[in-house]
């Protein structure tokens, strides 16, 4: 299963057979359907029977939302069906949107235990890890790590728990703007989501950044620091920086305004990348 250096992260309701294909055909080596799919894992299905090469991953399933043998029954069904190009990726989602959250290192390890009792092989997983204990978990259990919501200090810090054999494949949310207060106005409303979570949170304070930096949305510094904006150079600069700090696969999730097409900032990284 060959991944590639670059992949692209977008949320399951925007992603369709049609940008699957366009995603393809610029080269990228990974889809990451985000926002928890669930039961069949849809869209993966479509996605996978309507391209050709290209690598799909679940980033992630909810290990609250989805009990460990659906998502088994699930994988083996897309495993035989293509062969070499679907990646299950788990994590434990956030305290604030599963009213179940607890033992979340028990719960992780329970549900890779099961994972494995039902036949999911450890080099077709991947898990969602942001502190030491879960990415070294991550390396040991499973292909490797899949950090959300992080900045190039934190890709070098998870290389260091990692190790240098398994896969770590951050996100980077990118904005295809030169205008830095426009790229912000499109940025802020995610950056203020996740800042709402306490994980992400506490994640981002462990490299510096302090309660004063991340409150009310964040401060422009921070909004920069998880959203590159810019021009195509710019932006691949920006996926860049995690290959330089110990990625070796790294998914850009275009950030636009409402029902905003993600397509060209992915042509124009592509293009830049020296992708297809």
């Amino acid at each position: 299963m060959e991944l590639g250096r670059y992949g692209v992260w977008i949320h399951k309701d925007r992603l369709d057979e049609r940008l699957a294909q366009e995603i393809e055909a610029l080269g990228y080596g990974a889809i990451w359907v985000g926002a928890s799919p669930t039961g069949e894992l849809s869209p993966v299905p479509a996605v996978l029977a309507a391209t050709e090469r290209i690598v799909v991953t679940t980033g992630v399933v909810n290990m609250w939302a989805t009990p460990p043998e659906e998502a088994a029954a699930a994988y083996h069904r897309l495993a035989d069906a293509f062969p070499g190009r679907f990646l299950l990726g788990t994590g434990i989602g956030h305290r604030e949107s599963s009213a179940q959250y607890r033992s979340p290192y028990e719960t992780i390890v329970d549900y890779l235990d099961r994972l494995a009792a039902a036949g999911v092989p450890a080099g077709d997983q991947v898990l969602a890890a942001l502190g030491p204990r879960v990415l070294r978990l991550a390396g040991e259990r499973t292909r490797g790590a899949h950090p959300y919501f992080t900045t190039p200090d934190h890709t070098r810090f998870a290389r260091t728990q990692l190790g240098a054999g398994p896969l770590l494949a951050p996100e980077q949310k990118i904005v295809l703007n030169t205008d830095p207060a426009a790229a912000r106005a499109i940025g802020r409303p995610t950056v203020s989501y996740y800042l709402g979570r306490v994980n992400y949170r506490n994640n981002l304070k462990r490299f510096g950044w302090t309660d004063a930096d991340l409150a009310d949305g964040g401060t422009d510094a921070v909004a920069d620091a998880l959203v590159v904006h810019g021009d195509a150079a710019a932006l691949a600069a920006g996926l860049d920086a995690h290959l330089a700090a110990g990625a070796d696969h790294v998914c850009a999730q275009v950030l636009t305004e409402p029902g905003g097409d993600p397509l060209p900032a992915l042509t124009a990284v592509a293009r830049e990348l020296g992708l297809g």
